[in-house]
């Protein structure tokens, strides 16, 4: 094994469900993502995709769209249920609203078919390294912020809409916390999908990435997301928080 190998498997580390009912897929992605540091569990349809995420408790789901019994849209949707566990979707499906249907339905980010094993590696390293970095710099004495009845507990990563628990996956929490930092400020879209996704651009489909996130926060914290008062859009550029305060407080204080 060389220097470089052992060091990504240091690096490395979790485990990752792949779901998908190509064997070939199945055994690429399991030898490469095993050769980096990764755990690895696969499941060959919907359904036992489900029951290796009861019992395997993954830091991450890889779902093809495409799978007998159950399809990667339904197992995403009864994961969303129960979870904000990262999940990634692969799709051969061409139409960019298909695509788009994942993460509607809660999916952080998405791939299409053929897709380099590399490029999911990549973004599967992305996505665990912020979460990672996000859980190893909670700060006991961090601060809650307050927007109006908005209430965003930075230390639990929980939302609350008065006294309502409001549920977000793990992008979701991360977008809100981001333009709230950023209050009052436009931050583009391009500038989002880096600091989340830990990507650049390559096409207009990624930006869409950013949208649909947008759209689902919005529809969870706005009253009506035609009128939003939370998230603004900073038209030709990006999004944006209004400026409000932020109240910080001990948590447990």
């Amino acid at each position: 094994m060389t220097t470089q190998s052992q060091s990504e498997q240091r690096r490395n580390s979790g485990k990752i469900l792949i779901a998908d009912d190509e064997s070939a897929i199945r055994r690429i992605l399991t030898t490469r993502l095993s050769m980096v540091g990764y755990q690895v569990v696969a499941a060959a349809d919907g359904r036992e995709a489900l029951s290796l995420f009861e019992t395997e408790n993954p830091d991450l789901v890889v779902l093809d769209v495409m799978m007998p019994k159950l399809n990667g849209y339904g197992v995403c949707q009864k994961i969303r249920t129960q979870s904000d566990v990262p999940i990634i979707m692969l799709t051969a499906l061409g139409d960019v609203a298909d695509r788009i249907t994942g993460l509607e339905l809660g999916a952080d980010d998405y791939l299409t078919k053929p897709f380099s094993p590399k490029e999911l590696e990549a973004r599967i390293q992305a996505i665990l390294r912020r979460l990672k970095e996000t859980n190893a710099n909670r700060d006991v004495s961090a601060e809650t912020i307050q927007v109006d009845a908005l209430r965003i507990d930075t230390v639990k990563r929980r939302v609350y809409k008065g006294e309502q628990l409001i549920p977000l996956t793990y992008i979701e929490f991360n977008l809100l916390e981001l333009l709230l930092k950023h209050s009052g400020e436009a931050v583009s879209r391009s500038e989002i999908l880096q600091e989340l996704w830990g990507y650049a651009p390559r096409r207009i489909a990624d930006m869409r990435v950013v949208d649909v996130h947008v759209a689902r926060l919005r529809a969870k914290i706005e009253e009506d997301q035609r009128n939003p008062e939370y998230i603004l859009t900073v038209r030709g550029i990006g999004y944006a928080s209004q400026r409000l305060p932020i109240v910080e407080e001990a948590i447990g204080a």
